[in-house]
């Protein structure tokens, strides 16, 4: 897990942070987390898999019994 430091937090943004916490019944470093969670990641966001299936759908979908080819690529002489 990645760690931040906030530095030069007013003291009454810290103090609203604390009371928020509290009555979240977390600390205030949950309570942080929290907040920094749904700001950096929204509920309602669309996500690129989720929008490039619902793009191939709407232009005709596509088969999935199509058979790969699996035989190995040729090896290249390094340069």
């Amino acid at each position: 897990m990645a760690s931040i430091t906030v530095r030069n937090l007013p003291d009454e943004t810290h103090r609203a942070l604390r009371m928020r916490a509290a009555l979240a019944g977390r600390s205030t470093e949950a309570e942080v987390r929290a907040i920094l969670e749904s700001a950096a990641r929204p509920e309602g966001r669309v996500k690129l898999g989720s929008l490039l299936a619902e793009i191939g759908q709407q232009a005709g979908g596509f088969n999935l019994e199509i058979e790969r080819d699996k035989t190995p690529a040729p090896l290249r002489p390094l340069a």
